[in-house]
């Protein structure tokens, strides 16, 4: 990958968790749950929109994975930074692995070749 493809792809990738980290909070602690899903509609969309039809992220490979790695990393390293424990997060993180390791296995039955 190029130097210009590298930095567009982690630019892309912290917009998006950026706009996670900041705003998805206060939007449900505004509107409850119906905040969660505007954050998802508007966030998530923004974030897919700017990296895909934009074209930040440079994908290389068949697996679209890009985004869930950008907003998991970034805010576990936005969580380290800001002291949060970690150990009380594994969990989530390994059912978050093992949840989107089933989908990707289950969607591969469905359209693999």
């Amino acid at each position: 990958m190029a130097v210009n493809f590298a930095i567009a792809t982690f630019a892309g990738g912290f917009i998006f968790a950026f706009l996670v980290a900041f705003c998805w909070g206060p939007l449900v602690e505004k509107f409850g749950p119906i905040g969660g899903w505007l954050a998802a509609a508007f966030i998530v969309g923004t974030a897919w929109t700017l990296n895909h039809g934009v074209g930040l992220i440079h994908q290389s490979g068949r697996a679209w994975i890009d985004m869930a790695y950008a907003v998991g990393i970034g805010l576990l390293i936005g969580g380290i930074y800001s002291g949060a424990n970690l150990a009380r997060a594994l969990p989530t993180a390994i059912s978050a692995i093992v949840g989107g390791t089933l989908g990707g296995f289950i969607l591969s039955c469905f359209l693999g070749k």
